[in-house]
């Protein structure tokens, strides 16, 4: 499973408006939303609060990964999330987070998520997260996560 295939163009978001991480999970949730209207916003909301709450989502340095099971779908979605300005995460090094990775999956993809997660980690220790955040637009972005599979 490419990268690609979870995150589409349209829940890529450059200019994150959320200064806090539950301000980010909103407007990424939207983006899923808009794609997907069939799934429920408060819900997917909740799922992604009830793990971080358990466990961070920030493995490396300025970036989280929230991910969640969601009973409304049965793979594996996403969105992307770009700041300029800091995100209060509340991250384990306690900085800032300026990048966001948002997947949600449904428990028959329990063993797809774990490939998505590593292949997000693959992708920000490939020094492709650069390109990301410099992208201008959501298509520069979907190519460089044409490439990760």
């Amino acid at each position: 499973m490419r990268l690609s295939e979870v995150f589409d163009q349209q829940s890529i978001k450059l200019n994150l408006e959320g200064s806090t991480k539950e301000a980010v999970f909103a407007e990424l949730i939207g983006t899923i939303a808009a794609i997907h209207p069939e799934f429920n916003r408060e819900e997917m909301f909740s799922v992604i609060q009830n793990r971080e709450s358990k466990m961070n989502a920030s493995p490396v340095s300025g970036v989280a990964v929230p991910h969640g099971y969601y009973p409304g779908t049965s793979g594996v979605i996403g969105a992307i999330g770009i700041s300029e300005t800091d995100i209060d995460y509340n991250a384990l090094d306690n900085k800032p987070v300026h990048s966001v990775f948002l997947v949600i999956m449904g428990e028959a993809a329990r063993e797809k998520h774990l490939h998505v997660l590593s292949q997000v980690l693959s992708l920000i220790n490939s020094g492709a997260l650069a390109l990301i955040r410099q992208a201008r637009d959501p298509r520069e972005v979907y190519e460089v996560l044409s490439r990760f599979r």
